[in-house]
């Protein structure tokens, strides 16, 4: 009984201490996990403008790369100079005119949080958020008597919740 008690307090008390550390990390995650919602609108995004010097006669996947545009497509090609969406590249000079819809600097850095991949230096913050959350759902577990109602509750929310996300998952 001791160690089931021991173990309770310890998690309860991490739980409190790491949630109020999360709590500002978890705000920033938050606030960009809604702007990836919107990703593909122009929502609170600006035009921006560009003049770039590339290589010349660039392919037009060669070009749609160096520019980095979703979805970049060669609408028509007259005198060696190619427009697409919101631009123009000259074969010849190498001179790129064109605008893109992007998020402030700012939010643009945080949406970057959902995009790391390993290699990122933001991969670690990613996994310690990670590993915390899972911390949060296994420590929940302690923060009630398992003998109570609110645990065997909290039981049918936790199956609840779980089935909802894995019906949306396949569906």
């Amino acid at each position: 009984m001791d160690r089931i008690k021991n173990t309770r307090s310890f998690m309860r008390i991490v739980h409190r201490y790491l949630g109020y550390f999360m709590a500002g990390i978890m705000a920033v995650y938050a606030v960009s996990g809604v702007l990836m919602i919107y990703r593909d609108t122009d929502f609170l995004k600006q035009e921006k403008k560009y003049e770039k010097i590339f290589e010349k006669n660039l392919t037009e996947k060669q070009l749609g790369k160096e520019i980095k545009m979703k979805g970049f497509e060669v609408e028509k090609t007259e005198n060696g100079i190619l427009f697409f969406k919101n631009g123009t590249y000259n074969s010849s000079t190498g001179e790129a005119k064109y605008s893109k819809m992007e998020l402030p600097y700012v939010l643009d850095k945080m949406t970057k949080l959902h995009k790391s991949q390993s290699k990122d230096r933001l991969s670690p913050l990613n996994a310690f958020f990670g590993i915390s959350l899972f911390f949060f759902v296994i420590s929940s577990f302690w923060m009630f008597n398992f003998t109570s109602k609110a645990f065997r509750k909290g039981l049918i929310y936790t199956g609840a919740g779980l089935i909802l996300a894995i019906i949306l998952v396949f569906i």
